[in-house]
């Protein structure tokens, strides 16, 4: 598979595929970087698409970095990123997991996307927040008053980062999507998940034995069989806006 390693705005990314008018922008989460997307454009690329893929902040190679996970920063960045890509590709698709999920919801909710796919998905940050608060044993008050308090989990919990995820819930998004969620998912609540495919009309595959990372033989091959029956070939893109094109010149 062609591959081209790149920066966007100083960001380290990697393309693959042929050339192409068709793009996947892959968001990867936590503990990952922007070759995990190399696995999902072995579907993707075999169907007419490329897929474009960054490192996130504290991640792949800016692991080294000054500039920090975390919305403020990631938002920002991803919109650069959706923006250099417009002007190389023609249609884009959305290809997500876990946080990178909940950035690009934030990031693109107003763009114009074919179709997008959520693994293992952060759709309501507030609703993470305060589950890792219970965890923790920390109340809201004592974490107003603190301002940010380290945990045993590996993070820290952060006051001014629950009243942004509070005043910025994904209020419209409408690219048609598919979510696959892990039931044994011990991070993320099924209850958030079904909650937003019922409200945006999302497909939701659930995976009952599966985990929040899909990394076993066998959650691994259901993975990809839910990729490989959801990533739509270019020629039925084209073809469905061809039909769209001839049926707009007629009065009905």
């Amino acid at each position: 598979m062609e591959t081209e390693t790149l920066q966007i705005q100083g960001i380290p990314a990697v393309i693959y595929g042929e050339a192409s008018e068709n793009v996947w922008l892959y968001v990867h989460g936590k503990q990952s970087a922007k070759e995990a997307a190399g696995r999902f454009a072995e579907t993707a690329c075999a169907r007419g698409w490329q897929v474009l893929s960054a490192d996130l902040p504290e991640h792949g190679e800016r692991t080294v970095g000054t500039v920090p996970l975390d919305p403020w920063h990631t938002v920002p960045e991803l919109r650069e990123i959706f923006a250099w890509a417009s002007r190389r590709w023609k249609r884009k698709s959305l290809r997500c997991t876990s946080l990178g999920a909940w950035f690009s919801l934030l990031a693109l909710e107003n763009e114009a996307l074919e179709q997008a796919l959520f693994v293992s998905p952060v759709l309501d940050m507030e609703c993470l927040i305060l589950d890792m608060m219970q965890w923790a044993d920390v109340s809201e008050a004592r974490l107003e008053d603190a301002g940010e308090i380290p945990t045993d989990l590996g993070e820290t919990l952060s006051w001014e980062y629950l009243q942004y995820a509070r005043t910025h819930k994904t209020k419209c998004w409408s690219v048609p999507t598919a979510i696959l969620y892990a039931g044994g998912d011990t991070l993320i609540r099924r209850e958030p998940v079904e909650a937003f495919a019922r409200r945006f009309g999302a497909e939701l595959t659930v995976m009952e034995h599966g985990e929040h990372w899909f990394h076993t033989p066998e959650q691994v091959a259901f993975l990809r069989r839910w990729e490989d029956a959801n990533v739509r070939t270019v020629k039925n893109i084209h073809r469905r806006k061809y039909i769209y094109e001839q049926l707009s010149q007629y009065e009905v």
